[in-house]
């Protein structure tokens, strides 16, 4: 959310908050602020201990994250496994110092690569085939 604020921007609204508010009332304001956001994430972690208790037993290992459509999608996608493409293999055996060095790569976990198309799996059976001018018939479900 605040990737972007860097070291200057933060002296700049402390210099800024010192200017607006004076050095006799920022360390109040800075005490309520954090009073506020402490009783915010104590009001989180009870609704989410809340909810959990609600769902039961079978939802334990429930994970609010996982309500972000782009992890929902990556655990689906990926599976529980850490690695499942393998990239993790493929990174480990590139040697980038040659590359930066302008020296021929070298082979750091020789491995087979094997470029024949595997068989095309056989399409399920859906019925008998269609005549010549013939519709198909119309599945409500599909459109």
């Amino acid at each position: 959310m605040f990737t972007d604020v860097g070291g200057l921007k933060l002296l700049t609204l402390a210099v800024l908050a010192i200017i607006v508010f004076g050095p006799d009332k920022l360390p109040k304001l800075i005490q309520d602020t954090m009073g506020f956001i402490r009783k915010i994430r104590s009001f989180a972690d009870t609704a989410k201990e809340d909810i959990r208790s609600e769902l039961g037993p079978e939802f334990k290992d429930f994970e609010f994250e996982d309500l972000n459509p782009k992890t929902f999608v990556r655990k689906q996608l990926m599976g529980g496994e850490e690695d499942p493409l393998g990239l993790k293999g493929m990174k480990d055996s590139l040697d980038i110092r040659s590359v930066l060095d302008d020296r021929p790569a070298s082979v750091v976990n020789a491995g087979t690569v094997s470029f024949e198309k595997p068989a095309p799996a056989a399409a399920p059976s859906t019925g008998a085939p269609l005549q010549s001018g013939e519709r198909p018939p119309f599945d409500p479900d599909a459109t």
